[in-house]
């Protein structure tokens, strides 16, 4: 059994909220793992996890970052950040979070985990903060060209000076999302994320799941992106910080594991010794709610166990 508790915590962006939730195991408090979502979707979607692993003693506690879920003003804020900087405004939330969860639970090992965007923001917090961590998980990441990045971030930048850092665009997006469906065509326009038809329609009839980002978002989320191709950024991560990456070979985001092992060498190249990488064969995009949902699960304890003994 376990306690759920939903709750609200002030952003570090001044007059913004956070909505976050805490998924306490009712023993023994073995460890905690903090969660950091991937973009246009929200943190609730991850409560099966913190579940099974609140069964196993361990605190899964998350929040929805800036523009996601719960942690909007009015729909508008759907897909927006921060000005001036959007990147710092999510890592600051993500490590205010970290401290006030510490705060709860002294001295107890505590864990990182990281989805799709999400990921991409753990591996940045793995730079700054990496030494308050006892170990992170990744998933579904990636390792986009950096060429391709710095094109896409260019491109907000210009399309804001016209248009303001609120506009949405199409054209961002679809440079973003281009070719993630490939060989996938007819049925949705999200068949990449899942081979589980069912969560794929969940998904796109959930608005939380639908908005287009914001040229702020993305200029935020490409700038970020863009520290992890920077080798002395990398070098500041502990460099005996045990991490396990996941994804699978079929999810287009991290270029069917090519790209996954790609961020991999990016980081042992910076001197990062302990890594252990699983790819699940055919999988898509969202583990947590693919078909193989419970062997991932299982995977996820099975390396914190490992960390804990």
């Amino acid at each position: 059994m376990s306690r759920m508790t939903d709750f609200t915590v002030p952003s570090t962006v001044p007059g913004r909220t956070l909505h976050a939730f805490c998924c306490e195991p009712e023993g023994e408090v073995r460890a905690v793992l903090q969660l950091s979502h991937g973009m246009v979707e929200f943190i609730d979607r991850y409560k099966p996890l913190a579940e099974y692993l609140a069964g196993q003693g361990i605190v899964v506690v998350g929040h929805d970052h800036l523009g996601h879920g719960g942690s909007i003003r009015t729909k508008a804020d759907y897909g927006y950040f921060a000005e001036p900087d959007g990147n710092r405004a999510v890592l600051d939330d993500l490590h205010a979070m970290t401290l006030r969860t510490k705060e709860r639970y002294p001295g107890v090992p505590y864990f990182l985990l990281g989805h799709s965007m999400g990921s991409f923001y753990a591996r940045q917090y793995l730079c700054e903060y990496g030494q308050e961590l006892s170990g992170a998980i990744i998933m579904g990441t990636g390792h986009q060209p950096k060429a391709l990045v710095q094109f896409a971030r260019s491109t907000c930048r210009a399309l804001a000076a016209v248009h303001g850092w609120q506009y949405r665009s199409k054209l961002v997006a679809n440079l973003s999302f281009m070719g993630y469906n490939k060989g996938l065509e007819g049925r949705t326009t999200h068949d990449w994320l899942n081979r589980d038809a069912a969560e794929v329609d969940k998904y796109l009839a959930d608005e939380r799941c639908t908005f287009t980002f914001t040229l702020n978002a993305y200029y935020s989320m490409f700038s970020g992106i863009l520290r992890l191709h920077d080798p002395a950024f990398l070098a500041r991560m502990p460099k005996d910080l045990p991490l396990l990456f996941l994804a699978g070979t079929a999810d287009p985001v991290g270029d069917r594991g090519k790209g996954v092992l790609r961020a991999i060498q990016s980081l042992k190249a910076a001197g990062v010794q302990n890594i252990r990488c699983k790819l699940y064969p055919g999988a898509r995009h969202e583990l947590l709610v693919e078909t193989n949902r419970q062997e991932v699960f299982a995977d996820i304890a099975a390396w914190l166990n490992d960390q804990l003994r």
